[in-house]
């Protein structure tokens, strides 16, 4: 638990105030106001947990309307909802008027359709506990088709509540044109036309009247309901409308009646259906909830802190004063607005900290000058482990993590009460007594200037003992202080890390960054200096400090400028490696552009090989030897590409495994042509010869990847020689012990290669035995748009268990 006392002085209730303003709705503003520290750190994960879910739903799009989902603003039903528990026992309660009911219609609507848009298909993998939130319970079905069918949009009762509603206005309505033809005939028949006002006819007292002009009074017989504020109009029912009018009120009456019980019947059914519409009011509730956080995150980019075990101590990388954070934006906008385009003094961003604490340590000691930021540091821990206790984002960077606290209590500022007979001394030990035995291993104490009230040495004593007693419970603590005695303790007490807050040894001014395993001067007399205090005075003041031998400045300021130098330097190369990490993410998407280029290139002049070829302008062949030169021309990918880091092949000999950088494949050596600097390779059953600047000797199994499949042995098909000056090169393939359609799909892919490669006369090994593969391959052959011809070998090159293929 934290202490409210602890959130008073934090000032945590700023932050639920600028959550509760980020909500739409007063249901949303009531929860928002409501939210309070977490009683464990499951429900505090669950709670961080839902807002990631629902930050993903609100950026994905619905399949409809092709933008995310934007909860509107609804109305506040809550009154309705709570009239409704009565039941319908008490026939003395009012109903509920058409108002209400249209506000019920409007906010089941935006339940359902919120509903709806959260339980996609694929939502039980997206967003599980929103998912559950949102099937928490059912809508309230038929109640809601009640009121879509009984409200309309300008809040009255639609003639389609009920059938007796609907005849009953009919039948006005027909009454009413039946009045307005025999006014009109009365009027032209009486020749009244010309001292009528206004229209034929309006309704006065809900009876239908003619406005005439008052001097025509007495010409006509009938009864004077009403007259105009002049005086120069009376509204006059002539007697032949009075029996209408009658009927007009009976059916007035019961329309009326109609209406209420219409009324009745949807107030019934609210209550047999009131937890599905009380469940709608909270699942929009808690969605506008959600939205204020991501509201509030947007503006203090804040994002969720992980809990971890206390083992890990605290990491809070750029943390951020939230409350600052937010002064500052209003601050901006107040320049903005009072500037009115006028350039002005920017206002000075917030100055992110790193609060770390290590494995194996558990308090922090944090010394420096006055004013420098130290108190800033305890409370930018206290809030941020305050809202991430309550299910918040926190501004804190990305990597941060704090473990869970039990229990929080912070001594910050002056707590002294004259009512009370307390000083600020008295009144941070009497509530440090009553927290002390609930602090544990899960506890944080942050001391602000603890033990200063009192004497300087006794005080520090008190101090150190608190900070050893905190240390025996394995409570975390940070405290701020300028005892000396401290400075030391934080230097030399096992499990203490001391910091500094530095200032610019230049300007002696605080540059609001903490430097680790350091402790820092008070500056005492150069903030006096700052506020104006006498030059005399600060002269005398030194003099003492020399007397009392106590003058610690120059080494502290010799330590701090050291800090502040590698603070610099860190600095300098953080941006040095954001920058480096910037051109590398826009190297990225410009290769990934350039990529995007080649293959839409790639593709268009493909299509139109394509066309060329189905019309008749290219032959086949020379489609696929286009198609080549533009896969050539794209930088290759595979196994090595073509400026491999593979060592080029040296001396080849029969029998050694090389890569084939072309086709990106694994080859065994089966014969070498020296005059001409190439070899025979058999690539897993497929023949050819290469060059030897293609080559690279093959990469020991498991370097870079695997190639593509085992390499088999050399084949034992008869071998064609090293071909003489101008003999034609050619390719050999061996599908002999295989079934058809696999040698038939074999064949294929290597016709493709070898049109690929630029080869003009291929090899196709197939055996003797019964002729059944010969001829299948030879039928696939002659059909194929590449193949000029398909012909038996001569017996010196196989006889009839090869095929020479001939390519276009």
């Amino acid at each position: 638990m934290i202490h409210p006392r602890t959130l008073q002085a934090l000032e945590f209730d700023k932050i639920i105030a600028a959550l509760a303003q980020r909500c739409i709705s007063a249901p949303g503003r009531a929860l928002a106001e409501a939210l309070k520290p977490l009683p464990d750190a499951a429900a505090a994960h669950k709670a961080l947990k839902i807002y990631e879910e629902a930050a993903l739903w609100a950026a994905t799009p619905e399949p409809a309307s092709g933008r995310p989902f934007a909860l509107a603003g609804f109305p506040d039903v809550s009154g309705l909802l709570q009239a409704a528990q009565g039941g319908t026992a008490a026939p003395h309660r009012a109903l509920p008027d058409t108002e209400a009911f249209w506000a019920l219609r409007e906010l089941l609507r935006a339940a359902t359709k919120a509903h709806t848009s959260i339980t996609v298909p694929d939502a039980a993998r997206k967003w599980p506990l929103l998912l559950e939130l949102a099937e928490e319970r059912p809508l309230p079905a038929q109640l809601t088709a009640a009121l879509n069918r009984c409200i309309s949009d300008d809040a009255l009762l639609k003639d389609e509540s009920s059938p007796e509603l609907y005849r009953l206005r009919s039948e006005v309505r027909r009454l009413h044109q039946s009045c307005l033809r025999k006014v009109k005939d009365f009027a032209r028949q009486y020749n009244l036309v010309p001292y009528l006002q206004d229209d034929f006819m309006t309704l006065s007292s809900d009876r239908y009247v003619l406005p005439l002009k008052a001097n025509f009074k007495g010409r006509v017989q009938g009864i004077i309901h009403d007259w105009s504020q002049t005086g120069e109009t009376c509204y006059f029912e002539p007697l032949f409308l009075v029996e209408i009018n009658n009927r007009l009120q009976e059916l007035k009456h019961e329309e009326r009646e109609e209406e209420r019980k219409v009324l009745a019947y949807l107030r019934d059914l609210l209550v047999s259906e009131l937890p599905g519409a009380e469940g709608a009011l909270a699942l929009l509730a808690k969605l506008d909830l959600l939205q204020a956080k991501r509201r509030l995150a947007e503006a203090l980019d804040a994002r969720p802190v992980p809990l971890t075990p206390a083992e890990e101590g605290i990491a809070l990388a750029g943390a951020r004063h939230p409350l600052l954070v937010l002064a500052r934006q209003g601050l901006e906008a107040r320049e903005g607005a009072s500037q009115s385009g006028k350039s002005s003094r920017p206002v000075e961003p917030v100055r992110p900290l790193d609060i770390i604490l290590r494995p194996g340590e558990r308090v922090l000691v944090i010394t420096g000058a006055n004013a420098g930021g130290k108190t800033v540091c305890l409370k930018t821990l206290g809030l941020i482990a305050a809202m991430t206790m309550s299910g918040l984002p926190a501004p804190a960077a990305s990597g941060s993590h704090l473990p869970w606290f039990e229990r929080m209590d912070a001594f910050i500022g002056d707590e002294q009460s004259l009512d009370g007979n307390v000083s600020t001394f008295t009144a941070q030990i009497d509530h440090l007594a009553k927290a002390w035995k609930h602090l544990d291993a899960q506890g944080l104490v942050l001391l602000d200037e603890f033990g200063a009230g009192t004497d300087p040495a006794q005080g520090a004593a008190l101090a150190q003992a608190v900070l050893d007693g905190l240390l025996d419970k394995r409570c975390f603590a940070l405290s701020a202080t300028h005892f000396p005695a401290l400075k030391s303790y934080a230097l030399t007490r096992e499990g203490v890390r001391a910091a500094s807050m530095l200032f610019d040894p230049a300007t002696r001014r605080p540059l609001y960054a903490l430097a680790y395993d350091q402790v820092g001067a008070s500056q005492a007399l150069d903030a006096a200096r700052e506020h104006g205090l006498p030059e005399d005075i600060l002269r005398r003041a030194e003099h003492y400090l020399l007397q009392d031998g106590q003058d610690t400045t120059a080494l502290l300021a010799r330590l701090n400028e050291l800090a502040a130098q590698r603070e610099a330097e860190l600095g300098a190369l953080k941006k040095e490696r954001e920058a480096a990490h910037n051109a590398a993410a826009q190297a990225r998407e410009r290769l990934e552009k350039e990529r995007t280029r080649l293959h839409d290139e790639t593709r268009r002049h493909a299509a139109e090989l394509m066309r060329a070829w189905k019309e008749g302008r290219a032959t086949a062949k020379q489609s696929l030897k286009e198609m080549s030169r533009l896969r050539a021309s794209l930088a290759p990918a595979g196994d090595a590409p073509a400026d491999s880091v593979l060592p080029e092949a040296q001396a080849l000999s029969v029998g050694q495994e090389v890569f084939h950088t072309v086709f990106n494949k694994r080859g065994v050596v089966t014969d070498v042509d020296e005059r001409r600097g190439r070899v025979r390779l058999d690539m897993n059953g497929v023949i050819l010869w290469a060059e030897r600047r293609d080559l690279r000797e093959a990469a020991a199994p498991g370097a870079g990847k695997a190639a593509a499949g085992p390499v088999r042995a050399p084949s034992t098909s008869p071998r064609k020689a090293a071909p003489a000056q101008g003999e034609t090169a050619t390719m050999r393939l061996d599908v002999r012990g295989q079934r058809a359609p696999d040698a038939i799909a074999a064949t294929e892919r290597f016709l493709d290669k070898a049109l690929r490669a630029g080869f003009s006369e291929l090899e196709i090994v197939h055996g003797r035995g019964t002729g059944a593969l010969r001829r299948e391959l030879q039928e696939f052959l002659r059909a194929h748009p590449a193949v000029a011809s398909a012909t038996l070998a001569p017996e010196d090159r196989g006889g009839d268990g090869m095929t020479i293929v001939v390519l276009r």
